[in-house]
């Protein structure tokens, strides 16, 4: 039974080493690999929350259904 762990137990000194020897790339790998799993995870939560996405944002101005008025006043001629 202890020769099935074995490799997870080197795996974990190995890790254990870098974290102490090598911080930043042993902690942006971590970051990196955290980063995959939320991008699968998240999305349901947020559902599970009641968030709804925004709606989309117009593309154009809604032109009213009526002739156009000409201007007066403020000296157009």
């Amino acid at each position: 039974m202890a020769s099935l762990f074995a490799p997870l137990r080197s795996s974990y000194r190995y890790l254990q080493r870098q974290a102490h020897e090598n911080t930043v790339v042993f902690y942006s790998c971590v970051i990196g690999a955290i980063g995959p799993v939320m991008a699968i995870t998240i999305p349901p939560i947020r559902e599970r929350f009641g968030y709804r996405p925004a709606e989309h944002v117009p593309m154009s101005y809604p032109v009213p259904n009526r002739p156009r008025r000409p201007v007066q006043g403020y000296e157009d001629e």
